[in-house]
C-alpha cells in the first residue's frame, strides 16, 4: 500500500503546460483557453529529403 500518490499524479494535479511541435494553431487554441503553450518551429532536416539527410549525416561524422 502506498502512502503517497503515484508521482504522475503530481504532474496531473498541477497546471498544464504544453510544448507544441506542429500546427501553430493548436498552440494558439490552447493559449486561448488559458493554457501555457510554447510553439516550436521544427522542420525535418533537409526538408525530409533522405539523400540530403544521408549526406549531412556523413558530413557530421
Amino acid at each position: 500500500m502506498r502512502d503517497r500518490p503515484h508521482p504522475i499524479q503530481d504532474l496531473l494535479d498541477g497546471p498544464v503546460a504544453v510544448v507544441n511541435v506542429g500546427l501553430a494553431e493548436f498552440a494558439r487554441s490552447l493559449e486561448g483557453l488559458g493554457v501555457a503553450a510554447v510553439q516550436v518551429d521544427w522542420r525535418p532536416p533537409a526538408g525530409g529529403d533522405r539523400r540530403m539527410i544521408e549526406l549531412l549525416d556523413r558530413l557530421g561524422a
